[in-house]
């Protein structure tokens, strides 16, 4: 892989994230159904759908792209998701420069925007059992590994994800639906926790193969 990642890449990331949601559509369902409203996995995969749907014609820039998904997830995805995983694509088209390529530290920036607008829309910490648990030890491991380029960046921030959806298991709920059930929350993976994994877990698989 190039040092620099193109809109076509994007939108590949973009289309593996919708077929991986569809494959484990039913498995975020479940774990939604153990502490939320049992719809994180329909939800997910309708809009997702409802994006990829939009890729045809592809956009002309980064920037472009991330707007049109993150617009479409707000308009699309229902429950507490679709504001999230908008925000966090609309949040991140902003923080690029103009241009259709994008580096490994142009691409952590973004990103760290993107969650960084889903922290201040949700009010979620590291620890709350939430998506963040996912996203922010990934953002770390991004940064680390970015002068690397942004193949081993994606590889090292799925890998931290996944650590930090496993973490999320053993944990008490402090935000959301799920905080209502208290104690009986623990025990139980986050339905958003692990949609962010398969999130990075995609971007990893799409820049590995054109390494």
């Amino acid at each position: 892989m190039s040092g620099s990642v193109s809109t076509a890449d994007l939108v590949a990331w973009i289309r593996a994230f919708r077929d991986a949601v569809q494959q484990h559509k039913d498995e975020l369902t479940r774990l939604d159904s153990e502490i939320g409203d049992a719809d994180h996995g329909s939800n997910m995969a309708r809009g997702l759908d409802a994006v990829v749907a939009k890729l045809d014609p592809v956009p002309d820039t980064p920037a472009d792209l991330f707007k049109t998904v993150g617009m479409t997830l707000v308009s699309s995805v229902g429950g507490a998701s679709g504001p999230l995983y908008g925000t966090l694509f609309l949040r991140m088209g902003p923080a690029l420069a103009a241009g259709g390529e994008v580096d490994a530290d142009a691409l952590g920036t973004a990103l760290r925007a993107g969650v960084d607008g889903v922290v201040a829309r949700g009010k979620a910490e590291l620890g709350d059992k939430t998506m963040i648990d996912a996203l922010s030890p990934a953002l770390d491991a991004w940064d680390t590994a970015a002068g690397d380029g942004p193949a081993a960046a994606a590889r090292a921030a799925a890998e931290a994800a996944a650590r930090g959806r496993d973490a999320t298991e053993p944990l008490v709920a402090r935000k959301g639906r799920a905080s209502y059930l208290g104690e009986r929350s623990a025990g139980h993976l986050d339905p958003g926790a692990s949609s962010a994994t398969l999130l990075l877990e995609a971007l990893r698989d799409t820049l590995a193969a054109d390494e």
